[in-house]
């Protein structure tokens, strides 16, 4: 074989060898290390829950078998969080977030004011859709909407503009005319639940998982609007999905888009700076966790839903989002800030 030949063959060998020299060495970056899941709310509420329960569960579809932890980031309705992954964060593959799923629709209608673009970013997956829920304490009587407006104002918790709580308590405010005082102030649901007991507040809006099983067992409060069209066992099957009695078809379209990142409720992502081939062995493992039996069970027991999307079906959600037509854009834009 003449020198010529020979160095074609080696460069051939070397050519096939390299799809598989690759993952091995991605595989090999995760033993001994430790992977952060940061949540951008304080521990107790929902959010902290799905990431706990996550930590518990993904590390055995991670090669090498990484430790995993959980830290809590709050701020600014959980965008600290974000910001974290473009500012501080190490860009290896060991950190990735979960935050208010509000702020994807927020950052649509106030680009000026939120500063995140949130297609540039590495998509993990997302646990579940939100369904969160608008209720009232027992002391405030009524079922419906329109017995409960019968009442009165009604003080409502607010962790921070944009958020969940904000944007839900601002559509029953704005669309359905309650009269609702929101108070800030609490850094998380679970502070404001414990305002809810003490009587500083009359009700809120919020995730349903988070909801206390006491309250529920107890029949403490009213649910009396739900934000999807999910119904979870342990709801009243009565309380409706705001869509469904929404006034008109207009508002019924505008509740719809300001709802839609509920559809990555639960969502998890990291920085685009991340090495693909880690990004790639991270969205397998989220995939396989949500699907594995322990994990299932687990958040069943936890009563946190599972309904779960991949990263390339979560980034197609936000993307339809940036795609909405400017005119409804403007007029979610009034319903949410006023």
């Amino acid at each position: 074989m003449t020198f010529r030949g020979i160095r074609a063959s080696a460069t051939m060998l070397a050519a096939l060898a390299l799809p598989t020299a690759l993952p091995a060495a991605a595989d090999d970056f995760y033993k001994g290390k430790t992977i952060n899941i940061v949540v951008g709310f304080t521990s107790g509420g929902g959010f902290d829950a799905n990431a706990r329960l996550l930590s518990r569960h993904i590390g055995r579809y991670i090669p090498g078998a990484p430790s995993v932890i959980v830290q809590n980031m709050p701020g600014a309705a959980s965008l600290t969080s974000v910001q974290y992954l473009d500012a501080t964060a190490p860009k290896d593959g060991t950190v990735m977030v979960t935050y208010n799923f509000g702020q994807i629709i927020d950052a649509k209608m106030a680009p000026d004011r939120i500063k995140v673009d949130f297609r540039k970013f590495n998509w993990i997956g997302s646990i579940s859709v939100d369904l969160s829920a608008c209720f009232v304490w027992n002391t405030i009587p009524g079922k419906t909407i329109d017995e409960i407006k019968k009442h009165g104002q009604l003080n409502f918790g607010l962790t921070a503009a944009g958020t969940s709580n904000d944007v839900n308590t601002r559509i029953v405010k704005n669309i359905f005319g309650m009269n609702i005082k929101q108070i800030s102030g609490y850094p998380g649901s679970a502070e404001q639940k414990l305002a809810v007991e003490r009587g500083e507040l009359d009700g809120g809006c919020g995730n349903w998982s988070s909801m206390p099983p006491d309250w529920i067992e107890g029949k403490k409060f009213t649910a009396f609007i739900k934000s999807s069209n999910t119904t979870p066992p342990d709801m009243d099957p009565s309380v409706p999905w705001g869509a469904a009695i929404a006034p008109n078809e207009h508002a019924r379209d505008l509740i719809k888009f300001i709802l839609g990142a509920g559809e990555v409720g639960r969502p998890y992502m990291m920085s685009l700076a991340v090495p693909k081939d880690r990004v790639a062995i991270m969205r397998a493992a989220f995939d396989d966790t949500v699907k594995d039996p322990a994990f299932v069970a687990e958040a069943e027991k936890l009563r946190l839903p599972v309904s779960p999307k991949n990263g390339d079906t979560a980034l197609k959600v936000v993307e339809d989002i940036y795609a909405a037509p400017d005119n409804l854009v403007e007029e979610a834009k009034r319903i949410v800030t006023q």
